[in-house]
């Protein structure tokens, strides 16, 4: 299928000198413009007339989110803050907050992409959009809003939590497109069913879920319960948003990262060393437009396999299954949150709502998983007993598992708290 823009479907070599350009005018802005980059590229011996290629970009160093908050407030922009437009600012509950900035050109590229993911997803000018990830400090609300207004949609701003009205304008408005994360649409659908109301029976066809981790198991009980097309979104803020790559409805095989803007590279989490294209690893992605705060090599911690485009020219992200700063090690094992989800969701009985809670037992580390049983009268013990040997048999890790009764488990009002 055609996308929304000829660049999507170009050759490789068309993209491939596109970003080559791309990537030596970006490197050339932040080494003159940004104090961190030039005593980066220093350190490293590496001065951006010495890439010359794609590949050269291997010899460049990491930048990191830590590289971010040293340079707050505004200290790694390339332009002067009178010429931003927006900025937004992480909460920074660990330390200073992560400061993002964008010109007026910044803006349109980012409303582009992510103009160019919701058509990808299914979403054409016209449709009704309801918008339910968060504004504010968050990038992912005002994200999709202006990608919606750019494809030409009505949206509607609405953000995370007041379910109970959210599911009113759902009723009422008939969208046909809801941009939401996974966990909170959970929550929707629970609160229509408890109203009364048939989650398969409004007006939705499709949904965007961005934001954090989900699985194929999560992704097949939405579509049966919601009756939509259930695709995935990537993005951070740190690289623009939402819009970093976007799954293709006609094909639901993974993210095609929208390369004319973004880089990708997979590296090895413990060594740096860049992987070839198939091999799992970290995520590390240069953006190749960005005017107020470009980033080069920045180090996403988000785990993932580069594979070949299929629905379009552009490479794909396999799903994310995790973050390397969200990995549990289990008595030596490494396990993410999504992994242990996946069990989960192969056994009959149980519901997509769960948490871990890491402890200890001496100097062992301990997991223990509350999930919830989808019928209250359940055999909970033996439920439990069929989620434990799937993990160990699985994942190769013993962990206590509870099983609570419906509605135990908090409700995500945006991202899940999937580990506490």
């Amino acid at each position: 299928m055609a996308g929304y823009e000829p660049i999507e479907t170009a050759s490789i070599d068309e993209l491939r000198t596109l970003q080559t350009e791309r990537l030596q005018s970006t490197l050339h802005n932040a080494y003159a413009n940004i104090a961190h980059y030039t005593r980066a590229f220093d350190a490293a011996g590496v001065h951006p007339d010495d890439v010359t290629s794609l590949d050269d970009l291997a010899r460049l160093p990491f930048l990191v989110k830590d590289d971010l908050r040293e340079a707050y407030p505004f200290g790694m922009f390339a332009v002067p803050r009178e010429d931003l437009v927006r900025v937004h600012a992480s909460s920074g509950t660990t330390g200073k907050p992560t400061v993002v900035g964008y010109t007026a050109a910044d803006i349109d590229t980012w409303a582009t992409v992510m103009a160019r993911s919701l058509f990808a997803a299914g979403g054409r000018p016209g449709d009704l959009l309801h918008n339910a990830y968060g504004y504010g400090l968050f990038t992912g609300g005002l994200g999709a809003h202006y990608g919606g207004e750019k494809l030409g949609c009505t949206v509607v701003p609405f953000g995370g939590g007041q379910t109970e009205r959210q599911i009113q304008l759902i009723t009422e408005f008939e969208p046909r497109l809801i941009t939401v994360t996974p966990s909170y649409c959970l929550n929707l659908i629970e609160e229509m069913e408890r109203l009364g109301i048939d989650p398969a029976a409004t007006s939705l066809q499709v949904g965007i879920f961005g934001a954090e981790p989900w699985t194929e198991g999560m992704r097949t009980e939405i579509e049966g319960r919601l009756g939509i097309d259930a695709v995935d979104i990537y993005g951070l803020s740190e690289v623009i948003g939402p819009g970093v790559a976007q799954e293709c409805v006609e094909t639901k095989d993974g993210l095609t990262i929208w390369e004319d803007h973004f880089y990708p590279e997979i590296i090895d989490p413990e060594t740096g060393d860049v992987l070839p294209d198939g091999e799992e690893g970290e995520l590390v992605i240069t953006s190749l437009t960005k005017q107020a705060l470009p980033v080069i090599r920045y180090r996403t911690r988000d785990i993932t396999t580069l594979l070949p485009g299929t629905a379009r020219t552009m490479r794909r992200l396999a799903r994310i299954t995790g973050r390397s700063d969200d990995m549990l090690i289990i008595r030596g094992v490494n396990v993410y949150p999504s992994q242990i989800e996946a069990e989960l969701m192969q056994v009959d009985g149980l519901s997509a709502h769960y948490q871990l809670l890491k402890g200890t037992d001496g100097t062992m580390a301990t997991l223990t998983v509350m999930v919830e049983a989808l019928d209250p009268a359940a055999d909970r013990v033996a439920l439990a007993a069929q989620a434990r040997e799937r993990i160990k048999t699985m994942i190769g890790v013993t962990a206590t598992v509870e099983v609570v009764e419906p509605f135990a488990v908090p409700r995500s009002q945006g991202k899940a708290q999937r580990v506490v």
